[in-house]
């Protein structure tokens, strides 16, 4: 078996599982975010009372962090009602940031754990060797209720990743050429695996940049075999007993492709499509009214730091605006004392809130019909994070620093070598 059907078989209480069976699992924790007040109505619909095992439920406000509107208010005072009236101690509140990087912040995610939030990229997780997969409000009730939840053991893809990084050439610039490679529907209830030498010259914040974007082929969740990089961050942060799971030799894959990251440049997906990707060559000069670095893709300590390494001392074109939001507190406090924050403030950044932000098209970086954005998260869909005739282009964090600088899209890794 592949470990990912390894992690399944084990919360089903099962000795082995193959492709395409249903199976029910324990579910090791679940995580409700702000947009799923459904998940509440659900449970006592369902005839719920108490929650199965509050301590294994986490609520995040990051999606409205903080509230911009009265029904946004009224749903995170419900939440919050909700996991005072349960006993649930994992509420992170609006100070917190996003879903994902709160997990990892806090130890709460490890290898072989089942994950399951109301969120699709919670796919990020496989880069601790978890099974993290996102979930609809109806299911993630069903996890309140009983602690289980139905998954059909999904095929496996393997993705080798070869060669060695240029300078200015980040995980977000691979991801993004495996997904306009293979296009934006490939990975339906699919599983990525991402395997190779490659993975050595990635930390776990690049590794999460990788796997949280595989959501983006439509897969249903990621896997990265724990290493000593793996290891390394888990003797930091984790705070759980758990098991590392391994892939049989000789198993066999669904389907397999290798990608030569050697030379390769940085990428960036066109508007409006996550697969219309092409080298960032096609659209140097292009113009941007706002540079977006932040949300659960691209906005860690490591992103930070990049932009604040091509904005040392400089100051971002006047007629762009550069939004940075933080994945979470502990990352906004590391950006203020390694002095980040001040750097890219200096250089005229407006950090908001950790969280979602702009990302989901509410609030804190909204776009005006016609302007140009161009962003290190993950969409690029229209009306993702404004007007409906707005132009998203994604890219890596470094690619949104340097058009910040510019005021348009140019090449970062000049200012990387």
């Amino acid at each position: 078996m592949h470990a990912i059907e390894k992690i399944l078989a084990k919360a089903a209480g099962k000795k082995s599982v193959a492709t395409g069976e249903i199976v029910n699992c324990k579910v090791d924790m679940a995580g409700i975010n702000d947009l799923y007040l459904q998940t509440i109505r659900s449970f006592y619909e369902m005839g719920g009372k108490k929650v199965h095992d509050p301590k294994k439920i986490v609520v995040f406000l990051d999606h409205y962090a903080p509230a911009s509107t009265i029904m946004q208010a009224d749903n995170q005072k419900q939440f919050r009602e909700f996991c005072w009236d349960q006993g649930i101690d994992l509420l992170m509140d609006v100070d917190q940031g996003v879903c994902h990087q709160i997990m990892a912040d806090k130890g709460l995610v490890y290898p072989g754990q089942v994950l399951v939030i109301t969120d699709s990229h919670t796919t990020i997780h496989g880069a601790f060797g978890a099974f993290g997969t996102g979930v609809g409000a109806t299911d993630l009730a069903i996890i309140m209720v009983t602690g289980q939840l139905w998954f059909r053991i999904p095929e496996i893809i393997r993705i080798n990743l070869e060669g060695t990084l240029s300078p200015g050439v980040y995980a977000k610039d691979v991801i993004l050429k495996v997904i306009g490679s293979l296009g934006a529907d490939y990975g339906v209830y699919r599983a990525v695996e991402f395997t190779g030498p490659v993975l050595k010259q990635l930390s776990i914040s690049e590794r999460m940049a990788l796997c949280n974007m595989t959501t983006e082929l439509g897969a249903k969740t990621a896997y990265i075999q724990p290493d000593e990089i793996t290891l390394a961050f888990l003797k930091e942060k984790v705070i759980h007993d758990y098991e590392i799971f391994t892939t049989d030799p000789g198993y066999q894959y669904a389907a397999e492709h290798t990608f030569d990251v050697t030379g390769m440049t940085p990428q960036i997906a066109a508007p409006h499509s996550v697969d219309n990707v092409a080298p960032i060559a096609q659209f140097v000069g292009t113009p941007v009214n706002q540079a977006f670095l932040g949300t659960c893709t691209g906005g860690r300590t490591d992103d930070l730091a990049i932009a604040a390494k091509i904005l040392a001392g400089k100051k971002i074109n006047p007629h762009t605006r550069f939004i940075v939001v933080p994945a979470s507190k502990n990352v906004l406090l590391e950006a203020m004392a390694n002095g980040t924050m001040k750097t890219l403030v200096e250089a005229g950044a407006t950090f908001v809130t950790p969280g979602c932000a702009a990302c989901l098209g509410t609030h804190e970086g909204m776009l005006g019909a016609g302007e140009t954005c161009i962003t290190a998260s993950s969409r690029n869909f229209p009306g993702r994070m404004g007007s409906t005739k707005a132009n998203i282009y994604l890219g890596s964090p470094a690619s949104v620093a340097a058009a910040a600088l510019n005021g348009k899209i140019v090449d970062p890794t000049e200012y990387l070598k």
